[in-house]
């Protein structure tokens, strides 16, 4: 029997993508937007391909999402952004529901959504991760577009 494997694909010429970036802890966002666009370029997006958007936080992000999802002009989206803990029950809030938000988008619409919305304790934890993080982001966005134009 011979199985049919669809090969991971990090080919990124041709894709068009979306990205939103929440505004709060704006350092940390700018981060993580240097690092997915720059993954997104090395991987061959071409700039004239991506949509670059920002909204005040990350309970801000799924609408946003939502609303580049049902464009039909993307075949990926990325969401960036930093929820650190504070001294109240919000983070959890924040980071569950922004989470929450944007798998229901990609469920939903059947658009991948790469979500780096980074959840740390510390800006230090976050400092480190971000630039990471964003070109994680953009293999993840890139891998899933092309998987769903395979299974098609």
């Amino acid at each position: 029997m011979s199985i049919r494997e669809l090969e991971p694909s990090l080919a990124g010429s041709g894709l068009r993508i979306g990205v939103v970036q929440s505004r709060f802890n704006e350092d940390i966002g700018a981060g993580l937007r240097s690092g997915c666009l720059a993954e997104l370029a090395r991987l061959g997006v071409d700039a004239t391909d991506i949509t670059f958007s920002s909204v005040p936080g990350a309970l801000e992000l799924p609408l946003a999402l939502q609303a580049m999802a049902q464009s039909g002009r993307f075949d990926a989206l990325v969401a960036l952004g930093a929820v650190i803990r504070g001294e109240t029950y919000h983070f959890e809030i924040v980071s569950n529901e922004s989470a929450r938000g944007i798998t229901d988008v990609q469920l939903n619409s059947g658009i991948p959504i790469a979500n780096a919305v980074l959840t740390t304790e510390n800006d230090d934890q976050a400092l480190v991760r971000m630039v990471q993080k964003g070109g994680e982001a953009a293999q993840a966005a890139i891998e899933m577009a092309n998987l769903l134009k395979a299974l098609k």
